[in-house]
C-alpha cells in the first residue's frame, strides 16, 4: 500500500490538474461566445449569397465553370479542418477517422472508383495523423486558431479555384465539424467545388428573366462566385475553430469532474491509511506498557 506522503502527494497534483483544467474550460468558453457570435452573424449571408448566385444563374441561363459537374468524378481533393492542440476530446479524432474511411471505402468501391485523392489539411492534428499513415498532404496550413481571418479564407478559396479551374480535380470535398452547440458537433462532408445548385434553395422569389443587369449576368456571377466561395470557406473554419473551443470546454469540464472524483477517494483513502497508522501505534505504545509491568 502506498505511503501517506504518496498519497498525499498524489492528492496535491491532482488538485493543480483541476485548476489547470478549470481555467482551461474558462477560457474556451470565453473563446467560443466570440466565435459562435461570428458564426450566427455569418451564416444568413453566406446562405443568402449562394442562393442569389443560384437565381442569377438560374433564371438568366448562364454558366460558369465552377457550376459546371464532372459526369464521372475521378480525381477528388479533400480540405480536412482540424486543430493544432489537443485536449478537445473526439475532435480531432471523429474528422480524421471520417477522412481515412472515405479513403478505404473509395478504394473498396467497384463501380465509380475514385483514381486519385490528395489532401490539404488546415490544422496540425490531421497532418500528423495521415503522416503516421504515409499520406502527406499538398500543403499543411497551421495556426488557425490564431490566425483565423478572411484574407486567410481567401488565400485558401484562390488555390483550391486554380487547382479546379486547371483540371486537376473533378471535385473538391470539405471534411470539418459543423458547430450544433457546446457539447454538440457534427463532421460534415461538403462539396465546395462544383457548386451544386440543383441542392440550393431559393429564399424568396425568383428573379425575372426580363431583369436587366448592369454589368453583365456573366460578370455578376464570376464576381459573386469569388466572393461566395471565400466566404464559405471561411464559414468552415469558423464553424470548425467554434466546435473545437465547444468540443475542449466539455472535455475540460469531464477532467475537472474526474479530478474531484478521484481527489475524494484519495482522501479516503489517506484517511483510512492514517487511521490505521495511528491505531497501529497506539496498540504498540499499549503493548509496550502492558510489557512493562509484567
Amino acid at each position: 500500500m502506498a505511503s501517506l506522503k504518496d498519497i498525499r502527494l498524489r492528492i496535491d497534483s491532482t488538485k493543480n490538474t483541476q485548476q489547470i483544467t478549470k481555467a482551461m474550460k474558462l477560457v474556451s468558453a470565453a473563446k467560443l461566445r466570440k466565435a459562435q457570435h461570428n458564426i450566427t452573424n455569418m451564416r444568413p449571408y453566406a446562405v443568402t449569397l449562394k442562393s442569389v448566385i443560384v437565381n442569377i444563374a438560374a433564371t438568366q441561363k448562364v454558366s460558369h465553370p465552377l457550376m459546371t459537374k464532372t459526369e464521372n468524378t475521378k480525381n477528388v481533393l479533400l480540405v480536412v479542418l482540424t486543430s493544432d492542440r489537443g485536449l478537445c476530446g473526439g475532435f480531432n479524432s471523429g474528422i480524421n477517422k471520417f477522412a481515412e474511411k472515405y479513403i478505404v471505402d473509395n478504394k473498396n468501391r467497384l463501380e465509380n472508383k475514385l483514381e486519385k485523392i490528395d489532401f490539404i489539411f488546415v490544422g496540425k492534428r490531421g497532418a500528423d495523423f495521415f503522416l503516421r499513415k504515409k499520406i502527406k498532404g499538398l500543403e499543411s496550413i497551421t495556426k488557425l486558431d490564431k490566425d483565423i481571418s478572411y484574407e486567410l479564407a481567401r488565400s485558401v478559396a484562390e488555390k483550391l479555384i486554380s487547382h479546379y479551374l486547371t483540371g486537376s480535380y473533378d471535385e473538391i470535398r470539405l471534411i470539418y465539424n459543423e458547430f450544433k452547440s457546446a457539447i454538440s458537433q457534427r463532421v460534415v462532408c461538403e462539396t465546395l467545388l462544383p457548386l451544386e445548385i440543383e441542392k440550393t434553395s431559393f429564399d424568396g422569389t425568383r428573379f425575372s428573366a426580363d431583369i436587366i443587369f448592369d454589368p453583365a449576368p456573366e460578370l455578376i456571377i464570376e464576381e459573386l462566385l469569388k466572393k461566395s466561395f471565400s466566404l464559405q470557406v471561411y464559414r468552415a473554419m469558423s464553424e470548425s475553430v467554434a466546435s473545437e473551443h465547444g468540443a475542449r470546454m466539455t472535455a475540460m469540464e469531464n477532467a475537472s469532474n474526474n479530478a474531484r472524483d478521484m481527489i475524494s477517494k484519495l482522501t479516503l483513502t489517506y484517511n483510512k491509511v492514517r487511521q490505521e497508522k495511528i491505531t497501529t501505534e497506539l496498540t504498540e505504545i499499549v503493548s509496550g506498557a502492558e510489557s512493562l509491568k509484567g
